[in-house]
């Protein structure tokens, strides 16, 4: 009796037992496909919320969707650099002297030594005072030509490209030298050799400017040249030639004698910029008066109107000569701008023996090197925070009988050391820097500490 009750006893404790053990089991595995089903619900709503970050971050406002839009909000900060440089003109003893034996052209060495500059820079840009026309026969012009009608050979293109020019300013005063078909060939091979261009067209269709996206920051860039007296018919005129009717709208250019009809379109086209995204704004300018060191009313009076417009650089050309960097302040505000009146040559043969009354001095020997910086911050606020200009003097040498010309920038004595050149040459590198440094240094000293950049003229 007493094992019988034993062994029932321990059945009992043993169905307990299992009983027990089945309700952990459940219990655990009711938990087990709880969180699991917790799991999948939380990923599904990630992946959801993920979702819509991408298709539509302005409908988010938790913290996921702050974390995720910050960076594109904030960017990256970017700063550009943009070279400049002044005229090249080709006159007749430079394109004769650079022909060879198979009639082609070698002009390698204009910028043999200035090409690092160019290249170093995020954007290079030189004003084109010459077409190209090409090698016709025919009035007004026959082949090749200097002055007054010039018209070079298209390889003067390919030296400019292979130096690190990225854009060439085809409005000035010598546009129109070769009438319609010079004008339209330029902007045609320009285009050809894969240049930006601003100041001509060759079909009505062409910008009147651009707004170019340099490393991250666009600037818009438009290039204007004054005009000379209208035809009596009141059509353009530029240095007496009558613009022909099909080429009315081709030239970007401005009458002094109506220079509000020029602002108005200058409004508009900062206007038009802005719209098209533009960060800042530089207007190039042909202007003023030929080898005069100072600029004129006229240059002076436009560039303050272009500063109210809220311009941020002005470049200038057309004197073949030097002229200061002012900074202007616009009337009303706080806005500034830098305006450097004339880059003086680039490239020419306006040299001290052959301009014995107009230039005896060799201002028309000079040059510069100008480059802005813009700087856009995290918060995407575009601001011009460094100019420089760099002096250069044109070098006109024999090789085998036959001139060549090389433009060497100045940075200071120790630069024009470097070069190994005679002595003879040193001495005139040494008087061209003292001559650009007594035009620009005072001006270009109080540019650059107002923007807080460094000074180049210390001494």
């Amino acid at each position: 009796m007493k094992n019988r009750t034993k062994r029932q006893a321990a059945i009992i404790k043993r169905r307990i037992f299992l009983s027990v053990v089945s309700v952990v089991l459940i219990a655990a595995v009711i938990a087990v496909v709880m969180t699991v089903s917790a799991i999948i619900k939380s990923v599904s709503a990630k992946g959801n919320q993920k979702n819509n970050n991408a298709s539509n971050t302005e409908s988010i406002s938790d913290d996921v969707s702050s974390t995720v839009s910050e960076p594109a909000k904030s960017g990256t900060p970017v700063t550009v650099t943009v070279i400049n440089t002044g005229d090249i003109i080709l006159h007749d003893r430079i394109f004769k002297d650079a022909q060879l034996s198979d009639g082609s052209f070698d002009f390698s060495d204009f910028f043999k030594v200035a090409d690092k500059r160019f290249k170093a820079a995020d954007y290079a840009v030189a004003n084109l005072e010459v077409t190209l026309a090409g090698p016709r026969d025919g009035a007004p012009y026959s082949g090749y030509s200097g002055y007054p009608a010039f018209n070079s050979p298209d390889t003067l293109l390919d030296t400019i490209k292979s130096a690190g020019i990225n854009m060439l300013l085809t409005a000035n005063n010598h546009s129109y030298d070769t009438r319609l078909a010079g004008l339209t060939r330029t902007v045609a091979k320009v285009k050809e050799y894969g240049f930006d261009f601003i100041g001509t067209k060759e079909t009505e269709s062409d910008h009147t400017f651009i707004v170019k996206d340099i490393g991250g920051i666009k600037i818009g860039m438009t290039c204007f040249t004054y005009e000379t007296k209208s035809a009596a018919d009141g059509r353009k005129t530029l240095n007496g030639n009558v613009l022909a009717t099909e080429a009315q709208n081709l030239i970007n250019s401005f009458d002094y004698d109506e220079i509000n009809k020029f602002y108005t379109t200058a409004e508009q086209i900062v206007k038009d910029m802005k719209a098209g995204g533009a960060d800042a704004v530089v207007f190039y300018m042909h202007w003023g008066e030929e080898y005069q060191r100072s600029p004129n009313t006229w240059q002076k009076s436009i560039a303050q109107k272009l500063c109210n417009m809220g311009v941020d650089v002005i470049v200038g050309g057309h004197p073949h000569v030097l002229q200061p960097v002012s900074l202007l302040h616009a009337e009303g505000s706080g806005k500034t701008t830098v305006c450097a009146y004339s880059l003086g040559n680039a490239i020419s043969n306006q040299r001290r023996e052959l301009l014995k009354t107009l230039c005896p001095t060799g201002h028309s020997e000079d040059g510069a090197l100008f480059t802005y910086t813009f700087t856009k911050s995290a918060d995407g606020v575009t601001t011009l925070t460094a100019v420089d200009l760099v002096p250069t003097w044109l070098d006109k040498y024999k090789v085998n009988g036959k001139y060549r010309y090389t433009m060497y920038p100045l940075d200071d004595k120790s630069t024009i050391n470097s070069y190994g050149l005679s002595s003879a040459t040193v001495a005139q590198l040494n008087a061209s820097y003292a001559r650009s440094k007594q035009i620009v240094a005072s001006e270009l000293t109080e540019c650059q500490k107002a923007l807080g950049c460094e000074v180049r003229f210390k001494d």
